[in-house]
């Protein structure tokens, strides 16, 4: 392929199917992303673990999404 303005190659990627547009949209910003963070993938498993093992054993403690909306909204206003 030459080389393509940005409008040139915009006109052509509308030109594709919908799920085509998908996958070049899922790809391109795919692209954007930082490399994964191993690390971060394993704790926050960790993490999932440790909270669904509270709600097992009936150590966590529950919020209402009302009250956690409260919650959120008085640490915004203090901001």
């Amino acid at each position: 392929m030459g080389t393509m303005t940005l409008d040139s190659l915009e006109a052509e990627a509308l030109k594709l199917t919908e799920d085509d547009r998908a996958a070049l949209a899922r790809a391109l910003v795919a692209s954007l992303d930082a490399p994964a963070d191993a690390g971060a993938v394993d704790a926050w498993d960790d993490e999932l673990l440790r909270r669904l093992a509270d709600i097992e054993a009936g150590v966590a403690t529950f919020v209402d999404r009302d009250e956690l909306r409260a919650g959120l909204q008085a640490r915004i206003s203090r901001t």
